[in-house]
């Protein structure tokens, strides 16, 4: 898909989501102005000099979900600090040690380190497919997860509605790197507060007024929301902790 928007050529390239994106983009060109919105670090896979002075022809927003994946445990487990297990949901890692995807191994290894650390046991379930968050949910009740994470990935994100109809069916609390999932019945989120498409959209226009990738800093948020679905943790039987509610940056009632 890179290669074809190289050749007819356009003026620019949006590379959303993770790392894969924004490397397939890399190598199908070298001068066309490539424009990151994603969670992976663009200074780690090569994609950029430093994030003050990228260099070359990518520039963009960026920030980078393993770094949140202890927070996000550690606030879950505010809320339901008797899960002594937790499941884990994220993309099906694929076999070999590609770069794009050491991205999901490192985020995994993230989520690991911080399960032991609060004494928790964490159950990584890969989804490649649809179907795959039934059997994961299925695998959950099983082995009676007190709570599940949700990765940032674009599966999950497209199966949002499923993944909160699921947890919402099994009564599994769960917890998004994503807003969306909150806002549309998911118990609660915690993630970064600026629009990141917005960022890369303000970024395009300047580089189309003629502004060169290089001379713009890769933009990183600074704020980050814990937002809470009160009425979706009534519905589980769930009180949140005065704790919780200081934290919190937003209740939905």
């Amino acid at each position: 898909m890179a290669s074809e928007l190289v050749h007819l050529p356009v003026a620019a390239i949006v590379a959303s989501g993770g790392v894969f994106s924004p490397l397939a983009a890399k190598a199908a060109t070298s001068t066309i102005p490539i424009v990151l919105a994603g969670g992976a670090d663009p200074v780690k896979y090569g994609l950029v000099a430093s994030l003050s002075r990228p260099g070359g022809n990518i520039t963009g927003v960026t920030y980078i979900f393993s770094e949140l994946a202890g927070k996000r445990l550690d606030l879950l487990l505010k809320l339901v600090p008797q899960a002594t297990s937790v499941g884990y949901l994220v993309p099906g890692l694929l076999p070999g040690p590609g770069r794009a995807d050491q991205v999901a191994r490192e985020n995994t290894g993230e989520v690991l380190a911080a399960a032991r650390s609060l004494g928790r046991q964490i159950i990584v379930l890969e989804c490649r497919a649809p179907p795959d968050f039934d059997a994961a949910f299925a695998t959950m009740v099983e082995r009676q997860a007190g709570a599940v994470l949700v990765e940032a990935f674009s599966l999950a994100a497209s199966n949002r509605d499923k993944i909160v109809a699921l947890a919402a069916r099994h009564k599994i609390p769960a917890i998004y790197a994503q807003s969306q999932y909150v806002y549309e019945g998911g118990l609660m989120s915690y993630g970064s507060a600026s629009l990141m498409r917005q960022v890369a959209v303000r970024y395009v226009a300047r580089i189309l007024k003629g502004v060169k990738p290089a001379d713009l800093p890769v933009e990183q948020p600074t704020k980050f929301d814990l937002i809470v679905n009160l009425t979706t943790a009534k519905a589980l039987g769930l009180t949140v902790p005065p704790t919780l509610f200081a934290l919190a940056d937003e209740l939905i009632q």
